[in-house]
């Protein structure tokens, strides 16, 4: 009986004594969290991976192939521009400077952080996101986003859209993006943009591709995908299909077209 009253009394003392560390653990996650949420530390980290970028991209040269992203960008103007998560960063130096545009961001962490980039790139930026697949509602704040860039696309702003789903199922596009299509009456472009020096994040959901410098670009910019405004919805998840197809095969032709830089 003594032994095991001893054995709950040292238990007792182990447990009291893990008490306080937790404790500051928990002050000190809190306290980092506060951090990453303060405006002059955003700022400061929005400034430093916007010219990160200007230096990856002042390195880079273009791989041969690509696509004339002026000629092509400018031709269906205003359109919606749809490409995948994980390929983000380099969209804003594919964008032509005098483009006017308008960039889609998730309601998430990080969508402060990356409207301070896409804005320091000189576009303008809507908060929301696109509907998932199967989805037959679009919830308020998508709703929101999808009447904000209809009205952008109708006052000749281009549309730069992140087709797929954050958390969702990598690499298949959303309703959204068609469903934007269908009620502003203008065209999705399949848009890709590929480094041959690259990091990817394989612990992301999303295989988050970091472009590296000196290295070759390439652009993959596809036909135009018109989404009839009378559409049902058998055509938006059959247009739905055809929008993954379509960015699917400029992300592998720009891949290719990059190749890896040794």
């Amino acid at each position: 009986m003594r032994g095991a009253e001893e054995g709950r009394s040292e238990t007792a003392q182990a447990t009291a004594g893990k008490k306080p560390f937790k404790q500051w653990r928990r002050r000190y996650r809190r306290l980092i969290r506060s951090v990453g949420r303060s405006r002059f530390v955003t700022s400061l980290a929005g400034a430093l991976v916007y010219h990160a970028l200007r230096f990856v991209d002042a390195t880079q040269s273009r791989a041969e192939g690509s696509t004339e992203e002026r000629q092509a960008l400018f031709a269906s103007h205003p359109a919606i521009i749809g490409l995948w998560h994980g390929q983000h960063l380099l969209a804003p130096l594919v964008r032509p400077k005098d483009l006017p545009s308008v960039a889609l961001l998730s309601r998430n962490a990080d969508a402060e952080l990356n409207a301070l980039v896409v804005e320091r790139f000189g576009a303008s930026t809507v908060r929301g996101s696109g509907g998932r697949e199967g989805e037959t509602r679009t919830d308020k704040g998508g709703a929101r986003a999808l009447i904000a860039l209809r009205r952008a696309l109708g006052s000749g702003k281009s549309v730069v859209m992140i087709a797929d789903i954050s958390k969702g199922a990598p690499r298949q596009a959303g309703l959204g993006i068609v469903t934007l299509a269908k009620i502003s009456g203008r065209p999705i472009l399949p848009s890709a943009a590929v480094t041959s020096r690259r990091h990817v994040v394989a612990s992301s959901w999303d295989r988050t591709t970091i472009p590296l410098p000196f290295g070759r670009m390439a652009v993959v910019i596809g036909d135009p995908i018109h989404v009839p405004m009378d559409a049902d919805a058998a055509i938006l998840e059959a247009k739905r299909k055809e929008v993954t197809d379509a960015i699917e095969w400029a992300n592998q032709r720009a891949i290719e077209l990059a190749g890896t830089k040794r």
